[in-house]
């Protein structure tokens, strides 16, 4: 896996689960689903994310660049 499939699999994950413990642990987690969604609504603009550079410290590789037929 890639790191943009990585950061996908991780937001994911984190909003699903933060959704859930809002939900059925306290609301106060749904302040934390805000916090990824409005990360990754900044990322689109800035390319920038914590979690990529995380990823990519530890090894991820950042996918395979193809070559543009013209």
């Amino acid at each position: 896996m890639t790191v943009d499939r990585y950061l996908r699999a991780i937001a994911g994950l984190f909003v699903v689960a933060s959704v859930a413990l809002g939900y059925w642990v306290h609301p106060g987690f749904f302040l934390f689903t805000a916090f990824v969604g409005l990360n990754l609504f900044q990322s689109a603009f800035t390319n920038w994310c914590p979690m990529m550079m995380i990823l990519r410290k530890s090894g991820v590789p950042d996918g395979v660049k193809r070559a543009v037929c013209s």
